[in-house]
């Protein structure tokens, strides 16, 4: 195989920890030609939509709770990218991405680089998905409550 083909794990995962919102992992593993990388960028493009709203009209706007959650997904599947990377197993990585390098080459090892990546993906994406999925809910919720009290007057 061409030894450009040649895929690095612990910079796989450090670019979808790092750049993953806008698909460079996607990119860097399958090529500008994968139509799943371009999502990244357009979901996180919603969600930082929905953000602009709230700084902008505050957190009663409807639209941003729908918003919102579309950039939290984005980075927390961008993570989970990044710990399935560096979970992955060295002969099954090298198979896929390297495999000039046969089952035992470098490519597809794991460092301390790799495991850094892994548990800041596991802390960045969890933080990301609970906080914007609670705001949603909030908002919904409040929402109701206003909703109810002002039928009930």
């Amino acid at each position: 195989m061409n030894v450009s083909r040649r895929k690095n794990k612990t910079l796989a995962a450090w670019l979808a920890l790092l750049g993953g919102t806008m698909g460079l992992h996607r990119f860097y593993l399958r090529g500008l030609g994968d139509w799943i990388g371009w999502l990244f960028p357009l979901a996180s493009g919603l969600g930082w939509w929905g953000v602009e709203r709230v700084l902008a009209l505050g957190q009663d706007d409807k639209l941003s709770w729908w918003l919102i959650p579309f950039l939290g997904m984005s980075l927390a599947a961008a993570c989970l990218s990044a710990i399935v990377y560096g979970l992955s197993d060295r002969a099954r990585w090298n198979a896929k991405y390297a495999p000039d390098q046969g089952p035992d080459g470098t490519a597809g090892a794991t460092s301390w680089l790799t495991i850094g990546a892994v548990v800041l993906s596991l802390l960045v994406g969890a933080t990301a998905f609970m906080g914007s999925l609670s705001f949603s809910i909030q908002s919904y919720v409040k929402y109701q409550i206003e909703e109810a009290r002002r039928i009930s007057q």
